[in-house]
């Protein structure tokens, strides 16, 4: 009877039920519960083997650049990083807020780590999120135009509740770009959050996008009660890598 049963959990795809009763008949746990205590055992497992799996599906769409951890942040000094802001942050009601988040500083100093360690925080809270390379993304988009998939890939950009734009302002925008991102800005303006990650200042992102009536607009649903952050110091890669390259010489 008890094989007939995991059997059908199994088939049925309730995967934490047919563990935790699998589990239980292996260890005789089942002859110390009630029904109701069971039943209430199973559920569990089950509501929690499908919220963790859950959360694997959204970190798996998420494409993130790093495994990343906010525990992890380095908060020395002379980074310059608001720990309390970065902690504000990781509660994710800036996403419930519908609020942009503005990371930048030079060149391997930790933007895109601190924009992935919020974004895992996010799918850990149910948000979905989707992390992208600026160049690459718009790269895709004008393909997309171009093979008649652009409707598609937008509208999958606009499901996202969290867009993470990583290296932004790497390359001038063009016409096309620009429109496209003045698409995506405007479709989350008011209605989704926004991190992007950048090594130019804010005040050089106006010359980057162009064309100063389009880049007023975008600018202004940007940039208006952002959250900001500003990193300093010197990179972390150089650092990871002088570090390993002095370790290796002991």
């Amino acid at each position: 009877m008890n094989t007939n049963t995991l059997d059908k959990l199994r088939k049925m795809k309730f995967f934490g039920m047919f563990h935790a009763f699998q589990s239980s008949l292996e260890t005789g746990q089942t002859d110390h519960y009630t029904a109701d205590e069971l039943l209430a055992y199973l559920v569990d497992a089950e509501w929690d083997d499908r919220h963790n799996r859950r959360i694997e599906r959204q970190i798996y769409h998420a494409k993130f650049r790093y495994k990343a951890s906010i525990e992890e942040v380095n908060y020395q000094a002379e980074r310059s990083i608001d720990r309390n802001l970065v902690m504000r942050l990781a509660d994710c009601t800036f996403i419930e807020r519908n609020e942009n988040v503005l990371l930048t500083g030079s060149t391997g100093i930790g933007k895109s780590y601190i924009a992935s360690a919020i974004g895992y925080q996010a799918c850990m809270q149910g948000y979905r999120v989707f992390y992208a390379s600026t160049p690459k993304l718009f790269a895709k988009l004008k393909m997309a135009k171009a093979d008649g998939s652009y409707i598609k890939e937008i509208a999958k950009i606009e499901r996202q509740q969290l867009l993470i734009l990583d290296d932004f302002g790497l390359q001038p925008f063009d016409a096309q770009n620009r429109a496209a991102l003045m698409e995506i800005i405007e479709d989350r303006h008011g209605k989704a959050s926004l991190i992007i990650t950048s090594q130019l200042p804010v005040s050089k992102w106006h010359e980057v996008i162009g064309e100063k009536t389009i880049a007023d607009a975008i600018l202004d649903r940007i940039v208006h009660s952002a959250h900001r952050l500003d990193l300093k110091g010197e990179s972390m890669r150089k650092k990871r890598r002088a570090d390993e390259k002095e370790i290796s010489y002991q």
